[in-house]
């Protein structure tokens, strides 16, 4: 695919400027934006393939910036932020983020999410169907329907969606559901499939209830009770 476009966002100018400098070494395209407004209108006037969103910027907050953006795109957000408390990465995750990185990171670490995003944006989507009870996911078409309701879900979301759905009854543990989510050896805590897997069964409504906790090992796709 052609070189990779990402917005950065970010109004720390040290902190942008080391960023923008290392990922351009690595051979993507780096469009900087200092502020929340400057990210919005560079976002409408350019064509780009990511963003990595500071949270705490002027004039419009990263959150605000992420669910502007995702009413009329599904582009990749990668939130870089120095907050990671549980009520944090709900917000972000209700604004439509991919994914989040923890302030201070290694630069390694970010390349390594990046990639993720890359593999994604050049991977043809699988011709799949998957139908459990009233739950139908469609992998090219990235759609979820509980009966026939659409269910509108985030990328990370989905792929979770997708992992319990591709084996029915079979017990997953956050570990291989953060390695096939992620795409990754994830550095942060487990804790946050489970956050993802909460707001999921919101989404789901009762069908939420078919995502089952295997309390201390991970999850699984099964009919209450076990019927």
């Amino acid at each position: 695919m052609d070189k990779v476009t990402i917005l950065l966002v970010e109004d720390e100018a040290s902190l942008a400027s080391f960023i923008q400098t290392e990922l351009q070494f690595e051979g993507y395209q780096v469009i900087w934006a200092k502020d929340g407004q400057e990210a919005l209108e560079k976002f409408n006037q350019q064509a780009i393939d990511l963003i990595l969103l500071d949270w705490m910027l002027p004039k419009y907050d990263g959150i605000t910036v992420a669910r502007r953006i995702r009413r009329e795109s599904d582009i990749p957000i990668i939130m870089m932020t120095a907050r990671n408390e549980t009520t944090d990465i709900v917000t972000g995750l209700d604004a439509g983020l991919d994914d989040y990185i923890t302030k201070p990171f290694e630069i390694e670490e970010l390349f390594a999410r990046v990639r993720v995003i890359e593999r994604r944006l050049a991977k043809q989507p699988e011709s799949v169907h998957l139908n459990y009870q009233e739950l139908q996911l469609d992998v090219a078409k990235h759609q979820v329907q509980v009966g026939a309701e659409a269910i509108h879900l985030t990328p990370k979301e989905f792929g979770v969606l997708h992992e319990l759905m591709k084996a029915p009854e079979v017990v997953k543990t956050r570990d291989e559901l953060l390695n096939h989510v992620w795409g990754y050896e994830f550095m942060g805590e487990t804790n946050v499939v489970d956050v993802y897997v909460r707001t999921l069964r919101n989404k789901l409504g009762v069908a939420g209830q078919y995502i089952q906790t295997v309390r201390g090992v991970g999850y699984v796709l099964r009919e209450v009770d076990g019927k």
